[in-house]
C-alpha cells in the first residue's frame, strides 16, 4: 500500500458504508429548502404574460417571420434568459427594436438562416460575457442608442401602416412611403376600422377614470385593445387576414447559413450588436426602478423570502442573453434581447426574484400549445397596429428633449436618419463617427479672451484647455504687462499636461516680474496650485469664509486686487496674516458674479419680470449661523424673511411698540398672501441667554428694550400650569434651550394677535408654524403638538411631510 494513501480501521458497527458521520463541534446541516414562488412573483408572471403574448405575435408579424417564432422567443427569453441572466427582474423576449434587423436578415438569407445568424450572435454573446466587457457596452453614447431607436421605431410605424390600411409593407422604408398614396387609394375599411379600434383601446384605456378605471387598468392595455379588436370583428362577421399558426410539426427550425461570408458576419455582429446594447441598458434601467421600491432593496419584512434584489450583473447578463439567442435560434424563434415594456411591467406589478420572469415564459409556452384556436381569431391588421403604436413610442420626446439639453441633436439625427435610410448597422456606424467628430470639436474649440478693467487685466479660456491651444493662451497671456495684476478664469473641466507646464511657466516668470496672477476654475474653490502647494481645496457649498484653504492668504503685495484696501498695513492686528473683511466681501460676491450668477440668472429674471410671489414668511433670529436658505432648501422668490434678535414678535397696540416686525407682517399676509408663516428659533441664543442673565433696573439699551418683548417668554417657562416646551426624543439641554423652546410658543401666541393674521386664520388661508433647530447637530425640529402641548418633533432626512 502506498505510503501516501491513507488508511481507516473498519468499524464493525458501520454497516452503512455510506452513511456520513455529523462531526463533532459543527452545526447539524441545515435541510433543503423547499422549492417555492412566491405570490407577488406569480401575479406579476400573468401580468407580464398578458403584455407578452400579443406584442410577440406582432413583432413576428412585422418581422416577416412564421407568428410560432414570436411565441418561441418569448418563451425562451423568459425560462432561459430569466434564469441564467444578471438582471433578475428583466424580461427578455422578441423585441421592437430588433425588428428591422431581423426583418432584412429574413428578406436577404431567408428564415432558417436567420435562426443560424441569430444563434452564432448567441454564441458571440457567450464570448463578450466571458471576456467581461458588458461595461464596454455602455459607452455607446446614449443619443446613438435613443437615435436607433427612433429610427427602428419610423421604420416599424411606416411598414405596420400599409397592414393598418389593408396592404401588405414593401421591403424599405423609402419604398412604403413611395407606395402609401396608391395604398390609401385603395384601402380596406375592414382593417382600417379594426386597426383605429385597437388603437383607441390602447390609448384610451389607460384613462379611464375612477375607482373602476384603478381596477380595470390592471388588465394590460395591449391585451385589452387586441382582445376587444378581435371580439368585435368576429361579432361584425368582417373577413380579414388573420393570426395563422400552423401544426408545430411543420415548424421550421435553424438551418446551416447560406450566403457570403461578409455579409453573414456583418449580420452576426449587427444582431450582437443591437441585442446586446439594448439588454444592457435594459437592465440598467431595471436598476433605476429597482432602486424606487425600498422592499427590493433591504429586503423589508413581508416581501417575501430572499426578496432582497441586488443590482445587475451586466456580464453575467449577456451570458444569460447569448444561452437564449442560441436556444431561440435552434428551435426556430425570433432573437431575444431585454424588452423595457415587460420589464417595467413586471417591477411595477411586484415582482420579487427572477422566478416571476421564469413563470412568464412557462406560460407562454402553455398558450402556444393550449391556446391556438382561440390565437386564430386576432386579426392581423389589430397586431399591426399595436406594434405600429410601439414603433411610434419609440420615438420619444423625451430622449430628444435629452439629447438637445446635452447638444447632442447632430448625431441622435444622423443616427436616426441612417437607421431609416440605410440600416441599423450603417446608421449606427454613422452615428459613432459623428459622436467621435462631435467630441474632437468640442476638445479642441476653445474660446480665450483678453480684456482690461480697473487695472485688472483678465484672461478668460472657455473650453478644454489641450496642447492645440497652448498657442492662442501664450498670446492671450504675453498681452499682460510686466508688474501686472491678472485673473484667469479657467471655465472647462479639462487641461492637458502641455497646458498646464505653459500656464505654470507663464504664472512663475510673472510672478517673479513683481505682478500677480489668481488662477480660478469654474466651481467654486478651485484653482490651478503651484507644485509647491501642499494644501487641497476644501470648499465646499455654505463653506464659511474662514474655512476657504483654496484661496491664497492675504498679504500686502495682493493690495492691489479688486477689493483689498490697497493701504500697506491693513492685515495688521489680531487678523494679520489673514485677509481684511473687505477683502473677503468684496471677493465672495466676485465669486458670486463668476460662479454662481450665470446659472441663476435666468430664474432672477423671471423673478424681477414677475415680481416676488413668496410661500411663506419666515421670522427667525439674526444670529448668523442660521442659514435660512440653506436649512430649508429653498431659493431666490420663496421665503419672505423677517430676522430680529430673538426671533421675537411685539404684541400690537403696546406703548412704544416696534412697527417693523408688525409691518412685515401684514405686507405678507395682506399683500404677498403667503400661505403659512414660521417661527423659527435655534440652540445657544444669545438674545434668550440675556434675557435670563438679565436684572431689572439699570441703564436701558436699545438691546434691552427690545428684549422686553421676550418677557413674556421667561413669564410662560416659569409658569407650572403650563405644559412646558420639549423635544421628543430628549429634554432640554439646559436652561437656555427650555427657554429657546418656550420663546417659539409664545411668539406664536403673539403672532396670533395680528389683526391681519386673525383674519387669515379664520378665512382658512394661513398656517402658523413652529420650528427650532439645534445648530451643533445641524438638526430641525417642528412644532407637532396641538392646544399648546409644545412638542418639538425631529425631522427626519427623508421624511414626507405635508404640503
Amino acid at each position: 500500500m502506498s505510503a501516501c494513501v491513507p488508511t481507516r480501521a473498519t468499524d464493525p458497527s458501520d454497516s452503512n458504508p455510506t452513511r456520513r458521520v455529523h462531526p463533532p463541534h459543527s452545526p447539524p446541516p441545515t435541510p433543503p429548502r423547499r422549492f417555492r414562488i412566491a405570490g407577488a412573483d406569480v401575479s406579476a408572471s400573468i401580468a407580464v404574460f398578458l403584455i407578452a403574448l400579443p406584442l410577440s405575435l406582432g413583432i413576428a408579424l412585422a418581422t416577416g417571420a412564421p407568428l410560432q417564432a414570436g411565441l418561441v422567443a418569448a418563451a425562451v427569453g423568459g425560462i432561459v434568459a430569466g434564469r441564467l441572466g444578471g438582471s433578475p427582474l428583466q424580461v427578455s423576449g422578441p423585441a421592437a427594436g430588433l425588428t428591422v434587423v431581423t426583418a432584412d436578415l429574413i428578406h436577404r438569407y431567408g428564415w432558417r438562416t436567420t435562426c443560424a445568424i441569430t444563434v452564432l450572435a448567441g454564441v458571440v454573446q457567450l464570448g463578450l460575457g466571458c471576456l467581461r466587457v458588458a461595461r464596454t457596452a455602455l459607452a455607446v453614447s446614449p443619443a446613438i442608442v435613443h437615435g436607433m431607436l427612433a429610427g427602428i421605431g419610423v421604420t416599424i410605424a411606416v411598414a405596420q401602416l400599409h397592414i393598418v390600411l389593408g396592404g401588405t409593407p414593401q421591403s424599405s422604408v423609402l419604398d412604403n412611403l413611395r407606395g402609401l398614396p396608391a395604398q390609401l387609394a385603395r384601402l380596406q375599411p375592414a382593417a382600417v376600422s379594426v386597426s383605429v379600434l385597437t388603437l383607441a383601446l390602447l390609448l384610451l384605456w389607460p384613462r379611464v377614470p375612477g375607482r373602476a378605471g384603478q381596477l380595470l387598468r390592471r388588465i394590460p392595455a395591449a391585451l385589452v385593445a387586441v382582445a376587444g379588436a378581435t371580439a368585435a370583428a368576429s361579432f361584425a362577421g368582417l373577413t380579414l387576414p388573420k393570426v395563422d399558426l400552423p401544426s408545430w410539426s411543420s415548424h421550421a427550425l435553424a438551418g446551416l447559413p447560406e450566403g457570403p461570408v461578409l455579409g453573414l458576419a456583418a449580420a452576426v455582429l449587427t444582431t450582437t450588436l443591437v441585442c446586446s446594447v439594448q439588454s444592457l441598458l435594459g437592465a440598467v434601467a431595471v436598476d433605476k426602478l429597482v432602486a424606487g421600491r425600498p422592499d427590493l432593496i433591504s429586503g423589508a419584512p413581508g416581501s417575501g423570502r430572499g426578496a432582497r434584489v441586488g443590482r445587475s450583473d451586466l456580464n453575467r447578463e449577456l451570458l444569460g442573453q447569448g444561452a437564449a439567442n442560441i436556444v431561440s435560434g435552434t428551435l426556430g424563434g425570433l432573437p431575444v434581447a431585454g424588452v423595457a415594456v415587460r420589464s417595467s411591467a413586471n417591477v411595477q406589478a411586484g415582482a420579487v426574484s427572477r422566478n416571476s420572469t421564469v413563470l412568464h415564459g412557462v406560460l407562454v409556452v402553455i398558450a402556444a400549445l393550449l391556446m391556438v384556436p382561440v390565437l386564430e381569431f386576432i386579426p392581423l391588421a389589430s397586431l399591426a397596429a399595436l406594434v405600429m403604436a410601439v414603433g411610434i413610442q419609440m420615438v420619444s420626446l423625451h430622449h430628444i428633449r435629452t439629447v438637445t439639453r446635452h447638444r447632442e441633436v447632430p448625431v441622435y439625427a444622423v443616427t436616426t436618419l441612417g437607421v431609416v435610410l440605410f440600416g441599423v448597422l450603417e446608421g449606427v456606424t454613422l452615428g459613432v463617427a459623428v459622436a467621435v467628430g462631435v467630441a474632437l470639436h468640442r476638445l479642441t474649440r476653445t474660446r480665450i479672451t483678453h480684456h482690461e478693467r480697473e487695472g485688472v487685466h483678465h484672461v478668460h479660456v472657455r473650453g478644454q484647455l489641450t496642447f492645440l491651444a497652448v498657442p492662442r493662451l501664450s498670446r492671450a497671456l504675453h498681452l499682460i504687462p510686466h508688474g501686472a495684476d491678472a485673473v484667469v478664469e479657467l471655465d472647462g473641466s479639462f487641461m492637458d499636461h502641455a497646458a498646464y507646464e505653459s500656464l505654470q511657466d507663464w504664472q512663475k516668470t510673472h510672478t517673479a516680474q513683481g505682478g500677480s496672477v489668481e488662477l480660478t476654475g469654474r466651481r467654486p474653490g478651485t484653482r490651478i496650485a503651484e507644485p509647491s502647494d501642499s494644501a487641497h481645496c476644501r470648499c465646499r457649498p455654505w463653506t464659511p469664509w474662514r474655512n476657504h484653504q483654496c484661496e491664497r492668504p492675504y498679504t500686502p503685495s495682493a493690495a492691489g486686487h479688486p477689493g483689498a484696501s490697497g493701504e500697506p498695513g491693513a492685515a495688521q492686528g489680531p487678523s494679520a496674516g489673514r485677509e481684511s473683511s473687505g477683502h473677503e466681501l468684496a471677493r465672495g460676491i466676485s465669486a458670486f458674479q463668476r460662479n454662481t450668477a450665470p446659472i441663476v440668472r435666468g430664474e432672477l429674471a423671471r423673478l424681477a419680470r414677475e415680481g416676488q410671489q413668496p410661500d411663506q414668511l419666515f421670522l427667525t433670529c439674526a444670529d448668523s449661523r442660521l442659514v435660512t436658505s440653506m436649512i430649508t432648501s429653498s431659493g431666490p422668490g420663496d421665503l419672505f424673511v423677517v430676522r430680529n434678535v430673538g426671533n421675537l414678535v411685539p404684541l400690537p397696540g403696546e406703548e412704544s411698540g416696534d412697527d417693523s416686525v408688525a409691518a412685515a407682517i401684514e405686507y405678507a399676509v395682506d399683500v404677498l398672501k403667503v400661505r403659512s408663516i414660521t417661527v423659527c428659533g435655534h440652540s445657544g441664543c444669545g438674545a434668550m441667554q440675556a434675557l435670563l442673565t438679565s436684572e431689572p433696573g439699570g441703564t436701558r439699551t436699545p438691546l434691552q428694550r427690545w428684549l422686553r418683548h421676550g418677557l413674556p417668554s421667561l413669564e410662560r417657562m416659569a409658569d407650572d400650569t403650563r405644559p412646558w416646551a420639549r423635544l421628543a426624543g430628549r429634554a432640554p439641554a439646559d436652561a437656555v434651550e427650555q427657554l429657546c423652546l418656550t420663546n417659539v410658543v409664545q411668539q406664536l401666541e403673539h403672532l396670533s394677535a395680528h389683526e391681519s393674521v386673525v383674519r387669515a386664520l379664520r378665512e382658512g388661508e394661513l398656517e402658523l408654524h413652529g420650528m427650532y433647530f439645534h445648530v451643533g447637530e445641524a438638526q430641525a425640529y417642528l412644532l407637532t403638538g396641538a392646544d399648546g402641548d409644545g412638542l418639538f418633533d425631529h425631522v427626519e432626512a427623508a421624511a414626507d411631510l405635508p404640503a
